[in-house]
């Protein structure tokens, strides 16, 4: 049996004449959506797969849709004779393009097997000396296919040979998915072995050494595996010193290393190669003169077996000595290599003779998070998910290793500046370019690597979100609405971290008389395997998201300092906004508001409690008519007004009508129950309203604190969030409202009838209803894992008149409404909360601004889905 390794990413090329049998090895050995064949894209632009005119187009078409599946990361097998070496060339330039590996696959088929097979099928019309032509190409062809670009070629030789082969998919080396860490990832060394040993004892790691005293090793007791980001040699004082420890740890398996273009420039010249001796490399050769030679070979088949880059933690971590772009994550070739190495430059040269660096970190857009080193920086900045830890230990600055998955830094100063840097470590402002020149010249000034930028790019058009708790498509439409409300009304996106979702109702109710009832509500969670929810009274009144902040923010301060944090609001101290992002009253009114929660919860004690500077909070702001006034003036208030004026006089013509002996009897009771309707409708939206004078008047009720700094609170139970509802309560009784709840364990039938008596109690004195919840918390699962609705909302009887009508609840009417569907309503609910999740997870990480807010922009774009708006 012949077994053909074969890279799991790869453009495999079937080589072989017309009847060897490629389609048949395709067909066994791989999926029909991985074989993309001649023939058959002959068939798609000619209607003929044997029209060998159209095999131009063709072939075009076949690199296109290769080039679309490699870039997505999926294995391609071409299946044609590739025979031409231009045909094959053309290959692998798409297999380059997209940095995959070529590999070729050889059927070699005695001639007169494959005219007996051409024979055999009526659509090959051809002549046994075309085949006899392709024979001949094969023969030059097999030995040329790793001159021409091919990393792997495996020759089949005879039916037998080809029958019993075998595909064996390997991992590329850089591929360490199944590798989860606990990771510490250290920047740069440049020979300081004394500063390594110092960080790596701060890191808790214990040094082994051999019998002259030499640290040949390193464990750690927690298990934890180090990276090393590369460029370990060059301008320091013993590098000898740290490739003995770190080649030691590496053998051992306690660390992964990465080469550094030092290493490489060391590697060529240890091999012989003519180098300019430079940037630190004659100390190092200086330095290895006083080595054995066995040494010093090691050392060049250690640099020789290194990795451009790893891919850890199932893909959600990169590390490469310079970073790496999205599109590079996971491939090979020798462009991944080259940017790995060296980065991207702009082909200009500093007022210091040295390369302009192109900021591609600015521009990342990838999920995993990169960490890099190659260009010195006085301190670490997150920029996009991505982290430069060279902190210019040999120029005296310090050496910073990067604590993962806990995003800790930790550094260690160095001892001395053992070499001077060429460009000054911390820039001065006279020497900083201006505009875009300083951000792409590497130099990391407080303001100037930024992650804050959005492009149009990331939320226009049709997209397509794996956001963690799901996925979701955004059509093209519905993107452009968003646009519209988000850049025209909203807030500042840097303060607009999370939008609240749509609420679904519970099942339509059976019981006579109810459209929604506490009993559907909780089938609908025991059906999920929820055994206990909590009741929560439902505010008639307006969403309202505050996020306050104890102090003012400054944007220049460092990250983890509480006055920026992960967050990254830029400046302000607060922002209080709808749920569709708008400010709720704007100006000096919000900042009252926001005045007056930052005192209640510097009073309920939470910003030392939660060890945060800032709170983001889920609210409803009451009365309904603080911010509804307008909508209640035009919308409900006339229908109430005409029926006033109407049905009266209706009543009184009916009354003189039958007194003439008329049957209007019937007519006479509709009329009188649609009054007596109509007056129960009035009542219901007048119970909301209350006259305001500025805050005088309003309240707000919390009901959820959804994150702080470092911290998504969504994996609180709801006893926690509205304990702290009830600290701010006590704080500031003005303006905060208690809300009032039942706990409900769904196996106790008592305390269902209980919570639904009290739900009863609560809509008949002019309650709006109340909000179901799993009592685990926002981020509940049912018995298959997969998210719960966070709420269902359970209406009142009289409520439900503002929303479906006056005579809703006439028996013919409430009939049609039981059909209502909630299907759609559910789904979206579920989508937006999935999204919301997210994005407080994002914020809670520290996420750049544009990985938060293409959530958040994904939720005010599914409000833009057609759902009947009554539910």
């Amino acid at each position: 049996m012949s077994t053909l390794d074969i890279p799991e990413l790869a453009l495999v090329a079937l080589v072989g004449v017309s009847g060897s049998g490629k389609s048949t090895f395709a067909r066994r050995h791989f999926a029909p959506t991985q074989v993309l064949s001649s023939d058959t894209f002959r068939a798609m632009v000619a209607d003929d797969e044997n029209d060998q005119s159209a095999s131009g187009d063709a072939f075009e078409v076949l690199h296109h849709v290769a080039g679309k599946r490699l870039r997505a990361g999926r294995l391609t097998v071409v299946d044609a004779t590739n025979l031409q070496q231009h045909a094959r060339a053309g290959l692998v330039t798409v297999a380059r393009e997209h940095d995959v590996l070529p590999v070729a696959i050889v059927l070699d088929v005695p001639e007169p097997l494959c005219w007996e097979r051409t024979q055999a099928r009526p659509d090959r019309t051809f002549g046994r000396q075309v085949l006899g032509r392709m024979q001949r190409d094969l023969r030059r062809s097999v030995g040329r296919l790793e001159r021409e670009g091919f990393r792997k070629v495996h020759v089949l030789r005879g039916v037998e040979e080809i029958e019993a082969a075998e595909i064996r998919y390997e991992k590329l080396f850089n591929d360490r998915r199944e590798l989860t860490g606990p990771f510490d990832i250290i920047g740069d060394v440049h020979g300081c072995r004394a500063e390594l040993e110092a960080l790596l004892l701060r890191l808790g790691w214990t040094l082994h050494r051999d019998g002259t005293g030499r640290p040949v090793n390193a464990t750690h007791p927690e298990g934890r595996t180090a990276i090393f980001v590369g460029d370990l040699v060059d301008r320091g004082p013993d590098s000898p010193g740290v490739l003995r420890l770190v080649m030691g740890m590496v053998g051992a398996g306690t660390a992964l290393c990465v080469p550094g273009n030092h290493e490489q420039k060391l590697l060529r010249k240890l091999r012989g190669r003519n180098v300019t001796v430079s940037h630190g490399l004659a100390e190092t050769l200086a330095q290895l003169d006083g080595e054995e030679p066995g040494f010093v070979a090691e050392i060049a088949a250690f640099v020789d077996g290194l990795v451009s880059h790893y891919v850890l933690d199932g893909g959600r971590l990169v590390v490469a000595h310079a970073g790496l772009k999205a599109e590079y994550h996971g491939r090979a070739s020798g462009r991944v290599r080259a940017f790995a190495l060296f980065g991207e430059t702009t082909g200009e040269t500093d007022e210091y003779g040295l390369p302009v660096r192109y900021p591609w970190a600015r521009d990342y857009r990838g999920s995993a998070m990169v960490v890099y080193g190659h260009t010195p920086t006085p301190a670490p900045e997150w920029v996009n998910n991505t982290i430069c830890i060279d902190t210019g230990c040999v120029f005296g600055g310090t050496l910073t290793a990067l604590r993962y998955p806990s995003r800790e830094l930790v550094s260690v100063p160095a001892a001395k500046e053992y070499y001077p840097p060429v460009r000054p470590l911390t820039p001065t402002p006279a020497a900083l370019p201006s505009g875009a020149a300083a951000a792409s010249s590497g130099s990391t000034g407080a303001g100037e690597r930024d992650d804050l930028g959005l492009d149009l790019r990331d939320v226009t058009g049709r997209r397509h979100l794996d956001y963690g708790y799901g996925t979701v498509t955004v059509p093209a439409e519905n993107a452009a609405a968003a646009l519209e409300v988000m850049s025209r009304f909203a807030v500042d996106p840097r303060w607009l971290p999370w939008l609240p979702p749509t609420m679904a109702p519970c099942s339509t109710s059976t019981v006579q008389g109810f459209l929604e009832h506490p009993a559907q509500a909780f089938e609908d969670y025991r059906r999920a395997g929820v055994d206990r929810v909590v009741c929560e009274e439902k505010h008639m009144g307006s969403r309202a998201v505050v996020l306050v902040c104890r102090d003012e923010v400054d944007p220049a301060a460092p990250a983890g300092t509480g006055r920026s944090g992960p967050a990254r609001f830029g400046s302000g101290d607060g922002v209080v906004y709808t749920r569709t992002g708008r400010p709720f009253f704007g100006g000096t009114l919000d900042r009252a508001l926001l005045a007056r929660v930052r005192a209640a919860v510097g009073g309920a004690g939470l910003w030392a409690e939660l060890d945060t500077d800032w709170l983001l909070l889920d609210c409803e702001l009451l009365p309904w008519s603080a911010k509804a006034g307008a909508l209640i003036r035009e919308q409900y208030a006339p229908v109430g007004a005409a029926g006033r004026a109407a049905l009266p006089a209706v009543l009184d013509a009916l009354d003189r009508a039958a007194g003439r002996d008329l049957p209007v009897a019937g007519l006479r009771d509709r009329m009188a129950r649609r009054a007596t309707d109509l007056d129960r409708y009035t009542e219901a939206y007048r119970s909301y309203v209350r006259p305001t004078d500025g805050l005088a008047g309003v309240t707000l009720a919390p009901f959820a604190v959804l994150a702080s700094e470092g911290v998504s609170h969504a994996g609180q139970d709801h006893g926690w969030h509205l304990a702290l509802a009830d600290r701010l309560h006590s704080a500031d009784p003005e303006l905060f409202t208690p809300t009032r709840r039942r706990v409900v364990d769904l196996g106790d039938s008592a305390a269902e009838k209980a919570a639904t008596d009290w739900w009863l109690e609560l809509t008949g004195t002019g309650g709006e209803g109340m909000v179901v919840k799993p009592y685990a918390g926002l981020g509940a699962r049912d018995t298959e894992g997969r998210l719960l609705q966070p709420g269902l909302k359970c209406r009142g009887r009289e409520y439900l008149r503002i929303i479906y009508g006056p005579e809703y609840a006439e028996p013919d009417q409430l009939a049609v409404l039981r059909q209502r569907s909630l299907g759609r309503k559910r789904g979206l609910a579920l989508r937006e909360h999935g999204l919301g999740l997210a994005a407080l997870d994002r914020l809670a990480d520290g996420a750049p601004l544009w990985r938060r807010h293409e959530l958040v922009f994904a939720i005010l774009a599914c409000e833009s889905e057609p759902v009947d708006p009554r539910l």
